[in-house]
């Protein structure tokens, strides 16, 4: 599970912000910078943007285009990407918890269809 710390150092936007405009429909950098406000050009942009936008579940290494591709071929709701993929299945080695903070992406992805 990701914890969250500042990605963009100019504007101190953090991982939650861009994982929020993620789940409301950002898919590119230049849709974070207008629905996250993130700057592009600091260290922390240009080193982790790119990873962050290719990635859906962080528990269970799931990226973006595994889980589009789990849509694409049938996968219609949130559980069954999961079964698919395993986005979403993630257990916090901690509490015990489930993780499913991508949930509200992966929901998001299988509305867009992206």
């Amino acid at each position: 599970m990701a914890k969250n710390k500042v990605i963009c150092t100019v504007n101190d936007v953090d991982y939650l912000s861009i994982r929020k405009a993620m789940t409301a429909g950002a898919r590119t950098i230049e849709e974070l910078v207008e629905h996250a406000g993130v700057c592009t050009e600091c260290e922390g942009c240009k080193s982790e943007l790119d990873a962050i936008l290719a990635s859906v579940c962080g528990c269970m290494k799931v990226s973006l285009e595994a889980v589009v591709n789990a849509v694409k071929n049938g996968a219609d709701t949130v559980e069954k990407v999961g079964e698919v993929t395993g986005a979403g299945t993630g257990v916090n080695e901690e509490t015990g918890e489930e993780c499913g903070k991508c949930k509200g992406l992966i929901q998001n992805i299988i509305d867009l269809g992206r």
